[in-house]
């Protein structure tokens, strides 16, 4: 694909997306975002060994019609499933106006271990979290 335009790539990726669908893990993203290796990165210096009820949760936003950065990120908990508290805020249930207008899907995989922690925790990493993505330029919205 070196050298193809890339309209020819997005087509070609959107085929491979559809009949590769059902083998696609949750985690993996659905479109190719640059700084996602350092949000993993940033993401895994966030540690709890207790369990609880509440989740962090990732979701990627999109500023393609605004900004040079093309991608922004979310971050929030829940005591929902990420995927579930997603499809929550696209529903406008106690929505923030960022993911329900902005919010193209959950990126699961950096915050997997950030999952059944206990609220305290969830708390006071949702807030570092977002401060910590924000410090190395990611566009942030959420993490209150």
């Amino acid at each position: 694909m070196r050298g193809e335009m890339s309209i020819n790539i997005e087509t070609a990726l959107e085929r491979l997306w559809r009949r590769a669908a059902a083998s696609i893990p949750e985690w993996l993203p659905m479109r190719y975002v640059d700084w996602l290796p350092r949000a993993y990165e940033i993401a895994l210096g966030f540690q709890t060994p207790d369990k609880g009820r509440s989740n962090i949760y990732l979701v990627l936003l999109d500023y393609r019609d605004q900004r040079k950065e093309a991608y922004g990120v979310y971050v929030g908990m829940s005591n929902y499933s990420p995927a579930e508290r997603f499809d929550q805020h696209k529903a406008g249930i106690r929505a923030a106006g960022s993911v329900l207008k902005r919010g193209l899907e959950v990126l699961t995989g950096p915050s997997l271990h950030l999952q059944s922690i206990k609220r305290t925790q969830a708390a006071r990493i949702e807030v570092e979290l977002a401060q910590r993505l924000a410090a190395e330029g990611f566009r942030v919205k959420g993490g209150h």
